[in-house]
């Protein structure tokens, strides 16, 4: 079953750390978000692989928008 990661407030994505194919566990981070000059990592709720990364390094998310699947 995926697993899917959204934004939780509007930010920037100022560090991609994960790729595509990746194999992650819990607590791994993925992303790096910076709102309001600070920095917001979001990690791998679940082991797996990372199926798919929906942003890019200088992208703005979105609340709610979908960052990226664990399979």
């Amino acid at each position: 079953m995926a697993e899917e990661i959204h934004a939780e407030m509007v930010a920037n994505v100022w560090k991609v750390v994960a790729s595509a194919g990746d194999s992650v566990s819990e607590g791994d981070t993925l992303v790096i978000l910076e709102s309001m000059k600070m920095e917001i990592p979001v990690v791998a709720e679940s082991d797996g692989v990372l199926a798919r990364l929906a942003v890019n390094e200088g992208d703005v998310v979105q609340e709610g928008d979908l960052i990226a699947v664990i399979e």
